[in-house]
């Protein structure tokens, strides 16, 4: 399924949002591209509006990050990295992170200790 047209600007900047901060943490020039990104509608049990979730795979089929518009208006998105940090070699970053609400974009890489 595809996205409403009113959430279509907002998904290509998450999209790049995305790329940037997974290029930032050493992903080199991640494909990260809306396209790619298969969605569905499921309905907010709070209001019974819809909200819509999408999945990123890699070719083996494996998901790999997702996108998702809330009825409220926010919006999440997440992708793997799985690299190590390229300053601090104490951690491993597992995948890069967008939220917000309203055009406000915020992005952080999540991270674990690397063993």
């Amino acid at each position: 399924m595809a996205l409403p047209e009113s959430l279509l600007i907002t998904a290509e900047q998450l999209c790049d949002v995305l790329r940037k901060e997974a290029a930032r943490f050493g992903a080199g020039s991640p494909t990260i591209r809306l396209q790619d990104v298969a969605f569905v509608e499921v309905t907010d049990p709070a209001n019974s509006l819809p909200s819509y979730e999408g999945t990123w795979r890699n070719p083996q089929g494996i998901r790999c990050g997702s996108l998702t518009f809330n009825s409220d208006g926010s919006y999440y998105a997440e992708h793997d990295v799985l690299n190590p940090h390229p300053d601090k070699p104490a951690w491993f970053v597992e995948s890069v992170t967008v939220w917000g609400r309203d055009g406000v974009v915020k992005a952080e890489p999540r991270l674990l200790a690397a063993v």
